[in-house]
């Protein structure tokens, strides 16, 4: 078992909202090597040979098991890129618990591009949990890019909750899906940006079998001279449902672009999107401040429900 020092606890306490432990099927990587991990009867994790990075095999007799798999960047100046690929047997049901946190307290700028992809069996159910955040007293940028590439067999079921607490100096998500027969997936989408921050979050969803459905639903507050841009692309290519759905805050000076877009290839493909940017409501600001709110903090109450 490893002790972690105070930093990387810190950064675990924001990145996984379950609490790490050294237990079951973990795997913590800090500043590009794997510092600590462990199996299960059910999860094996192996390191690749050719590449950063880890497999991880979850057999089909997975039931409700958590797999941890945080990273922690504190050293500034390091671009860390690492290849992590799942494999789910068909009928498991399992919880991934992943994120990255950057601390950063020197003046270059520290990265992390995380390539995840996930090979899901029949009827599957996988839960994936991502937090991104960044802190720390340097001037160096904290950016974070990841790659998300999930195929979904015959009934599988995927749900994607991300979040991107606050920190993130830069960001640019790329996530694609592919949907078989009977296929489902479900996307939760948060982010805050600040200050001059940036972030871009394009997804390409190609729905290939009939009966397959998917959810989208992306919101964000945009403060400072922060920017934003949204990119959601849903592809019926069967008899499928899909429906997009993007809302932001915008806030002082900051701006947000939401491009949602829907291309049926099917008669019986179903596709619907909905776009909604504007200002936090006036009337919510007056009812909180006569509750005896500042300004400050009805915002943040306001914020807080509308990400929640």
């Amino acid at each position: 078992m490893t002790d972690l020092d105070r930093i990387t606890e810190q950064v675990l306490r924001q990145i996984d909202a379950s609490g790490f432990k050294q237990t079951g099927a973990f795997n913590l990587r800090h500043n590009g090597i794997a510092l600590c991990h462990g199996d299960s009867e059910h999860v094996k994790i192996k390191k690749k040979t050719e590449k950063s990075g880890i497999d991880i095999f979850i057999d089909g007799k997975t039931n409700g098991e958590q797999v941890h798999i945080p990273v922690v960047v504190d050293a500034s100046g390091m671009t860390d890129v690492v290849y992590n690929d799942f494999y789910i047997e068909e009928g498991a049901d399992v919880t991934i618990v992943a994120g990255c946190g950057i601390h950063n307290s020197g003046c270059n700028e520290s990265r992390h591009d995380g390539i995840h992809a996930f090979h899901v069996g029949k009827n599957a159910n996988v839960r994936y949990e991502e937090k991104h955040y960044g802190e720390g007293e340097g001037t160096g940028a904290r950016v974070l890019n990841p790659v998300t590439q999930i195929y979904l067999e015959e009934g599988a079921v995927f749900t994607m909750d991300t979040a991107q607490i606050r920190g993130v100096d830069s960001t640019h998500r790329e996530t694609e899906v592919k949907l078989a027969a009977g296929a489902k997936l479900y996307v939760v989408e948060k982010l805050m940006t600040h200050d001059k921050q940036s972030a871009r979050s394009n997804m390409a969803i190609e729905l290939n079998g009939d009966g397959s459905s998917a959810q989208i639903v992306s919101r964000s507050v945009a403060k400072g001279e922060s920017r934003q841009v949204f990119h959601p692309k849903a592809i019926g290519n069967a008899s499928c449902h899909a429906h997009v759905q993007c809302d932001s805050i915008i806030m002082d000076h900051a701006e947000v672009s939401s491009i949602p877009e829907i291309n049926a290839r099917h008669l019986d493909a179903a596709i619907i999107h909905e776009a909604a940017i504007g200002r936090i409501n006036d009337e919510q600001l007056v009812k909180l401040r006569t509750l005896g709110m500042t300004e400050e903090e009805a915002e943040a109450v306001i914020i807080e429900n509308f990400l929640n």
